[in-house]
This record gives C-alpha cells, sequence and structure tokens, in this order.
C-alpha cells in the first residue's frame, strides 16, 4: 500500500465501515443522478453548477468503489488516495480516471469557491464523470 493511503489510515480519514458494502448501490444511484443533474445544467448553460455535478457524480462512484473495500472517506483528498492505492495500484482501474477525479476536484473548487469555470471545462468534466461512471459499474459488476 502507499504510503499516502497509510497517512489517511493513521489520521482516520479512512476508516473501517461495517455497512460500507450496502451503500454501494446507493452510490452509484446518486452518481447518475448528479451526471443527469450534471448534463441539464450544461444544457441550461449553468456551467458553474454542470462543473461541480460532475465532479460530485465523479465523487460518489469513487465513493462506491471505495465502499466496496469496506470503507469510508472523511476527505476528499483521501478518497482519491485511497483509489489509487485499491484500484490503481492493484491495476483494476487506469491511474487516468484517478487523475481526471483529481483535476476534477480543483475545477470543482475552482467553479465553487472562485467562480473560475467555463463551457469547456464543464464539458471536459461531463466526459470525465461518464467514463469514471461506466468504468466503476463494470468494475463492480465483475467483482
Amino acid at each position: 500500500m502507499s504510503r499516502k493511503f497509510d497517512e489517511c489510515l493513521k489520521k482516520k480519514k479512512i476508516i473501517s465501515f461495517e455497512r460500507a458494502k450496502k451503500l454501494v448501490s446507493k452510490e452509484i444511484g446518486q452518481a447518475k443522478f448528479d451526471y443527469g443533474a450534471s448534463q441539464n445544467s450544461f444544457k441550461e448553460g449553468n456551467f458553474k453548477w454542470s462543473t461541480i455535478q460532475a465532479y460530485y457524480s465523479m465523487f460518489h462512484s469513487a465513493r462506491a468503489l471505495l465502499y466496496s473495500k469496506g470503507f469510508r472517506e472523511r476527505s476528499h483528498y483521501c478518497l482519491v488516495e485511497s483509489i489509487r492505492a485499491l484500484f490503481v495500484e492493484k491495476r483494476l482501474i487506469d491511474h487516468k480516471l484517478v487523475e481526471a477525479l483529481q483535476f476534477g476536484k480543483t475545477l470543482r473548487e475552482n467553479a465553487d469557491y472562485y467562480g473560475e469555470f467555463s463551457k469547456d471545462a464543464a464539458e471536459d468534466m461531463l466526459e470525465s464523470a461518464k467514463v469514471f461512471i461506466d468504468v466503476v459499474k463494470k468494475l463492480l459488476i465483475s467483482t
């Protein structure tokens, strides 16, 4: 396991979560819901909310992965590090997906906290979120 993942465990930013596996499908449902909301916001020209909603679609997909391993996050940063350690390092998902999640987190923060967003960024987020959801669903079905 990675040093960063171990630090998240030690700081209790990633914890064992007894009900986690029972909540995987709920998280996938939330990811789909947020993705649909992001599409609608994009169509309405609301690129700020489209960006934020697309990120949360990815967040809930990543959370479903983490839940499938019996853990829960208490930090977005540690969620990303957990996905790296539990899925990328084991070659279950491509590192580009985690990079897209990390980049999405940055775009979400920029849109949410600084009012910096664009149509192009929202469109990129929608594409990344769609791929992320599809990969997560396939992986969770096969495990």
